[in-house]
């Protein structure tokens, strides 16, 4: 090309100044990512892992024990972990990171009804209906505190 065919005095426009933009955190998805499990308010130490080791181990002693002990080794080792699995579901269901909808409605049915069978003479039928209407009840309104939660989301896995 000649000197002429250029033409002089005018510059290309200058491009527009790049503004970094904060990456969007990716919509919430029904697949729930270990780096968003929520933590516990007592998180560096493993205190709930604690208690799950625990009650293995008063679960085995009572089981190789004989005795009257036996019962008492084997009831609080079972219920130590149910208390530490539940707290674990609780964490997790109302943190929006997975619904547990079902176990923790079930344990609120179970903690009605175990001591109204043990020290009530409710027939059982009773006991089931109230325990059903009670599972119904606490189900829809933890499922509606979690989709609240987890941004419009019925479950996760």
């Amino acid at each position: 090309m000649g000197r002429r065919s250029r033409k002089r005095g005018l510059t290309a426009p200058a491009p527009p100044p790049v503004v970094e933009r904060p990456r969007p955190r990716p919509a919430a998805g029904p697949r729930a990512r270990m780096a968003d499990a929520p933590t516990a308010p007592w998180s560096p130490f493993p205190l709930t892992e604690l208690i799950v080791l625990l009650a293995m181990a008063l679960i085995v002693a009572g089981v190789l024990t004989d005795g009257g002990r036996r019962g008492a080794l084997l009831g609080c080792g079972f219920a130590l972990v149910s208390l530490a699995g539940l707290e674990l579901a609780m964490r997790e269901h109302f943190a929006g990171y997975r619904s547990h909808s079902t176990l923790l409605g079930a344990a609120c049915a179970i903690a009605v009804d175990a001591p109204l069978f043990l020290w009530t003479g409710i027939p059982q039928v009773v006991l089931l209906l109230l325990g059903l209407g009670i599972f119904a009840l606490v189900f829809t309104r933890l499922r509606r505190a979690f989709r609240a939660r987890s941004g419009g989301l019925g479950f996760r896995a």
